[in-house]
């Protein structure tokens, strides 16, 4: 939606904090839309103003005024649902009629996904009444956090890093894990503990991480080839996702690419990227994970190194979310333009005649879910435009949210939420699976596709696009 260069716009006056307008918007302003591109400003998270709880609660009196007499995003997660039941039973059944203390109900109901800004609101910057909701609910959650609010639950949970590590160090320790999760009376303890809901569905870890896994892999050198944007020479991003709970994405990563004739490895490290801990507010926790990656990553773009990862939101956090916080750092910026979605840069070596179409096996008919932070990556529907180059291949694209959002789904009191905002996706999927029981079901989101597949509550199996593109190579 938003160019990269206009995702890192000065704002709408000096020193003033993401989402808080310049001035009040006068009657000429009520129009809809613009004929400007849309815009995100950088946010002043560093800036005392941004933690200001008297600035902030007037900021979403203002927006929530605004999505009161809209109602579009009514249909798109819980916190519209939620805003506009309390200021329908409020006294006035306006916005001022909300006690100021129930703004966190639906702050705590956003698990920014984006898509309000995406693909809803009309008054979008560089609209004068400047609404970004999902980088105003982030600003209320920071806050949240500095009070010290935030539950020690989602604290753990967020930590993915160290609990990973904790389960993946010892032998033996996932496999007990992994068991155990999937039994009820060790859930309802979990639950009664941690408040996770017992029927959520929970990752696996894996000791044998993604990074011992490669190297077992054939590491047969490959001269790079460059073309246009693209160098030839990857540096897979692991994520501490890719890393520890599907690890075996490696190995379907590696083997495309290198039959690409695509130089691929592994970082020399790598660190969270942050977004579980932007999600919570924990921002100076954010900036930890940037100090302990950008570095390393900007020197392996010195090095001629593009990036990649296995998950939308880590290469989201390297395109806009951290170039946002950090608009000024050469470093992050630097990074940023070279930080590709895989099946972007699939793609973008097929124009230029680069990928190989020597597909053995068809894939047949498949319902592709396409992640949210994928779609804010404004890069169209790369995904599916790879695997319909497969032949006698057919991709759905279900272009809706899963509502799962890494934490989300899990907690014990989103739970129910998080599948009713799955459920229209679960039930494409499953029209397509009950037409043609052949068919699969992908998302590039792993975390999505198991949410998804959970809810429609059948046999279908999710399988991540690359294990595809891998199995349609006959690799």
């Amino acid at each position: 939606m938003a160019s990269e260069d206009s995702r890192v716009s000065t704002g709408p006056a000096s020193g003033m904090p993401v989402n808080e307008a310049a001035s009040t918007p006068s009657a000429r302003d009520n129009r809809e839309g613009s004929l400007e591109a849309p815009t995100r400003h950088p946010i002043d998270w560093r800036g005392d103003r941004f933690y200001d709880e008297d600035a902030l609660n007037t900021e979403l009196e203002r927006v929530f005024d605004i999505c009161h007499g809209c109602r579009r995003c009514v249909n798109l997660c819980n916190a519209f649902p939620t805003l506009f039941d309390l200021v329908d039973e409020s006294t006035t059944m306006e916005v001022d009629g909300v006690a100021k203390s129930d703004y966190i109900k639906v702050v705590d109901q956003c698990y920014l996904c984006d898509m309000c800004y995406m693909t809803k609101c009309p008054y979008v910057p560089p609209h004068p009444w400047n609404v970004d909701f999902p980088h105003l609910m982030l600003r209320a959650k920071a806050v949240k956090f500095k009070r010290g609010e935030t539950r020690r639950r989602d604290r753990i949970l967020t930590s993915t890093d160290a609990v990973s590590k904790l389960v993946t160090t010892i032998p033996l320790v996932d496999a007990a894990v992994n068991y155990v999760n999937t039994k009820p009376p060790a859930r309802a303890v979990l639950e009664k503990v941690l408040d996770v809901h017992p029927n959520a569905v929970l990752p696996r870890y894996h000791h044998n991480t993604l990074r011992k896994r490669v190297r077992r892999l054939d590491g047969a050198d490959i001269a790079p080839v460059a073309s246009g944007r693209t160098t030839g020479k990857v540096a897979l991003f692991a994520t501490c996702y890719g890393n520890y709970n599907s690890p075996q994405l490696g190995d379907d990563f590696f083997k495309v690419f290198r039959h690409n004739d695509i130089a691929i490895e592994l970082t020399p490290r790598e660190q969270c990227c942050g977004m579980p801990k932007l999600e919570l507010g924990d921002l100076d926790a954010v900036a930890r994970a940037k100090e302990a990656n950008i570095p390393m990553l900007a020197q392996l773009v010195d090095s001629g190194y593009d990036i990649i990862a296995p998950v939308p939101s880590c290469v989201l956090m390297y395109k806009q979310e951290l170039p946002l916080m950090f608009p000024e750092d050469a470093d992050v910026l630097k990074v940023r333009g070279a930080m590709f979605d895989p099946f972007e840069y699939l793609m973008l070596r097929h124009k230029a005649g680069l990928l190989k179409l020597d597909f053995k096996n068809p894939l047949g008919d498949i319902s592709y879910h396409v992640a949210c932070h994928l779609r804010v990556q404004n890069i169209g529907l790369k995904t599916r435009e790879v695997l319909q180059l497969v032949q006698d291949t057919r991709v759905q694209a279900i272009e809706r949210c899963s509502g799962h959002d890494g934490t989300y789904a899990v907690k014990a009191e989103f739970h129910d939420a998080a599948v009713k905002i799955a459920r229209p996706v679960a039930r494409k999927v499953e029209q397509v699976h009950d037409q043609n029981p052949e068919a699969r079901f992908a998302s590039d989101c792993p975390m999505a596709s198991n949410h998804i597949a959970h809810v429609a509550g059948s046999e279908i199996l999710p399988e991540h696009p690359m294990t595809l593109l891998r199995i349609a190579y006959g690799l």
